[in-house]
Order: structure tokens, then sequence, then C-alpha cells
């Protein structure tokens, strides 16, 4: 976690001149969601904000929203950027979030599983604050290959990106994949969170 947080707050300052097309791509992975305005969202790994509106967008003012990101550098851009103005923002661990069990009807994970050295019990943790029939998106504005070669390594089938391991880790969790576009434009893989029953 420290070394997550003094990697990012390093950056945080310049996060969106070093990726000015970005937004778009979130944009874009946000509609792939249909969401129904009144949901409740977790944009989970927020950074500086990126999904704050398109998610208000399809949520409309009555749906409820929290951004939490582990660096507070990184939330501090969201709130100067006036994303604080559509969302809450709160400093939290993904591994363990400020909100009750089944509360939310989606989570929005973006640029943020090849990060965590748990991504099992990321993907547990989100599914507990999701209710059954709810999705997750897992995005980056990237491919799998474009990130390995931005982070000088050969994509591989042990990636947490991988679809193969991506649908076992989402299974384990209680989770069911839906789709992976690991397209030259993005990666987005869209779940939904099984009901107990289903699980059995």
């Amino acid at each position: 976690m420290r070394a997550t947080q003094e990697f990012f707050t390093a950056r945080a300052a310049h996060w969106e001149t070093r990726f000015p097309d970005d937004a778009p791509r979130y944009a874009q992975a946000v509609q792939a969601l249909v969401l129904a305005p009144g949901a409740h969202a977790v944009d989970v790994g927020c950074g500086t904000g990126r999904a704050v509106a398109p998610l208000r967008a399809a949520l409309g003012a009555a749906g409820q929203i929290l951004a939490i990101d582990a660096t507070p550098a990184m939330l501090a851009e969201a709130q100067r950027l006036g994303w604080g103005a559509l969302t809450a923002l709160a400093v939290a661990d993904a591994l363990r979030l400020p909100v009750p069990a089944a509360w939310a009807d989606v989570v929005f994970a973006g640029g943020l599983l090849p990060h965590l050295d748990n991504p099992a019990a990321a993907l547990t943790e989100w599914a507990r604050v999701v209710r059954p029939g709810g999705a997750l998106a897992i995005f980056h504005p990237l491919s799998r290959a474009a990130l390995a070669v931005r982070h000088n390594h050969m994509p591989s089938d042990d990636d947490v990106l991988a679809a193969g391991r991506l649908r076992a880790l989402c299974a384990a969790a209680g989770w069911q994949v839906t789709s992976i576009d690991d397209s030259a434009e993005r990666y987005l893989a869209l779940a939904v969170r099984r009901s107990a029953a289903a699980a059995l």
C-alpha cells in the first residue's frame, strides 16, 4: 500500500496531462454497463476521477456514487477538477470498502486490478458489496498487450487480466464473467454477481 501511494502521489498533479486521451474510453466503458438511473455505484481506485462524470450521467441525480482511492493526492486532484460536486470521494483500501454488503449495483474498477497484490481478495470484497445480479467492470484504457509493453514485460497467461485466470478468479469470488473485450482501444471485462443459490 505504501509503495502504491508513493508511486501515485508523485504523479497525481500531472496525471491528467500524461494521459489526456483516456477520458472518452472511460465514458464508453461506463456506457457498456447500461446502468439504471438511481442505481448505486462504487468507483474503486478512482484516481483523478475519470469515471465520475459518465457514472453520474448514467445514474442521474438520484443515483449514489462512492469514489475511493488509496492515494490522498489522487483524490485531491479529483477534488480540484470538480468531481467532488458529483460524488463522494473517500480514501479507502480496495480490499476493505466502506459500504455495507449488497449496497451497490455496480463496481467500476478502472486501471486497478493489475496493481493489487491480492486480486482474489479484491474480487471477493467487491462481490460482498454488490447485490446479486449487479455488475462489475474491470477496465483499462489500453489493451493487455499494450499495458505489458508499458511495464516492460510480455503478456502471460499468469497475468490477472488474462482471460482464463480472470474467469477463474471471478468465479471463485462469486462473479460470472459475461464478456472480455481486449482490443486495440481498451481492455474491458464485464461480470455479473451470482446469487448464493447460483454459486452452489
